[in-house]
């Protein structure tokens, strides 16, 4: 159970959901005043059809285009975008693509609150740039006012955040993910459920995040092998995008954990994909856990349909039917690696939510279990 002793933070938030909805984008830039918008994405995404037709709708509102987006969101790439924002006296920020674009996105909003002299330090302040989000993967990063931040001289990656920097907009189009490939769809995937597995043991979840986790837990688990087997099925893809939503919703009120805390000191240092770090982890990070939160496994182990309580089994045996690679070695992570990551964990403020204490140990032993 959630504490009794808790705190809801809601967030100034409209979400569209359901096909074709890519079209409704400027209504929502116009609900937000906005004129002058930079959208952020990816040369893939800009050329894709759902990136010339946003290209199209925002017509003349349309200042500039950034599509340098990358894994992990390099800092330097987020200071290139906050100056081209800055040039162009961009008041507003479009992001189209993965967790990366909506997290740059959020970093060039976080930017210019800092630039603006008063950052915010309540939900009820106004955000220095209005953002609206088009994700076209399912890692559910476009509702949280949390992104992460890679620092390429010390190949180490971290969580930054604030209480405006949840994008007022976000627009689910589930038609826009039909040309995603299997093999982003089951990593972004992993992450979503990733997303719901911590929430449910978040030490500070509220009640309400802790129904949305499991309801999402249980949406992205059936789905997602749905999609990976049937990559042109709308209706998964449409309940694989819901659970996303669900995922990224219950972080607005519990935090992450040992789990993802290892999965961006991974990524950080390595520049392997997060949501596959997401995928070889989590299984490791649920039998860690087991001992402190038992009903929260054995409830996601029911709603996984495994009868035994064996959530982390679960995990495993999803991600062997996704396709997925078992081993961290596999990847090209190796030995030093996972002793820099370890050795690395006591300072992650992700890892430090955890339901118990991490020491280097336990971190090493996690990431070894997965290598």
């Amino acid at each position: 159970m959630s504490s009794a002793l808790w705190t809801h933070t809601g967030y100034a938030q409209e979400i569209r959901f359901g096909a074709g909805r890519l079209k409704e984008a400027p209504l929502l830039v116009e609900a937000l005043r906005a004129q002058r918008v930079l959208l952020v994405t990816t040369p893939r995404r800009l050329r894709s059809a759902a990136g010339r037709q946003l290209e199209k709708a925002l017509g003349g509102r349309l200042v500039a285009v950034f599509d340098e987006v990358r894994s992990h969101v390099p800092k330097s790439i987020a200071e290139r975008a906050f100056a081209e924002a800055q040039a162009k006296r961009a008041d507003a920020v479009v992001s189209l693509g993965g967790g990366s674009c909506a997290d740059l996105g959020k970093a060039v909003c976080h930017f210019a609150e800092q630039a603006r002299g008063v950052p915010a330090v309540s939900c009820f302040d106004r955000p220095a740039l209005a953002h609206v989000v088009v994700p076209t993967t399912y890692s559910g990063a476009e509702v949280t006012p949390f992104y992460g931040m890679l620092d390429e001289a010390a190949h180490r990656k971290s969580g930054a955040g604030g209480p405006t920097l949840a994008p007022a907009g976000v627009i689910y189009d589930p038609e826009i993910t039909l040309d995603l490939p299997p093999r982003q769809s089951a990593e972004t995937g992993m992450n979503a459920l990733a997303h719901c597995v911590e929430a449910a043991w978040s030490p500070s979840r509220t009640p309400e995040a802790e129904a949305i986790a499991y309801s999402g837990a249980a949406r992205v688990f059936h789905a997602l092998p749905r999609v990976i087997e049937r990559p042109q099925d709308l209706e998964a893809r449409t309940e694989l995008l819901a659970g996303a939503l669900l995922a990224g919703r219950s972080l607005q009120n519990a935090s992450m954990g040992v789990h993802h805390g290892l999965a961006q000191l991974i990524g950080g240092r390595t520049g392997m994909a997060h949501g596959l770090a997401n995928a070889l982890i989590l299984a490791h990070a649920v039998r860690f856990n087991q001992d402190v939160v038992p009903d929260v496994i054995a409830r996601l182990a029911m709603l996984f349909g495994r009868r035994d309580g064996d959530a982390a089994a679960a995990i495993d045996d999803l991600r062997a039917r996704l396709g997925l690679p078992a081993h961290l070695a596999e990847c090209g992570v190796g030995d030093e690696d996972i002793e820099a990551a370890a050795q690395a964990s006591p300072g992650n403020a992700t890892i430090a939510k955890n339901p118990k204490p991490v020491t280097v140990a336990d971190a090493r032993g996690i990431l070894r279990a997965a290598l």
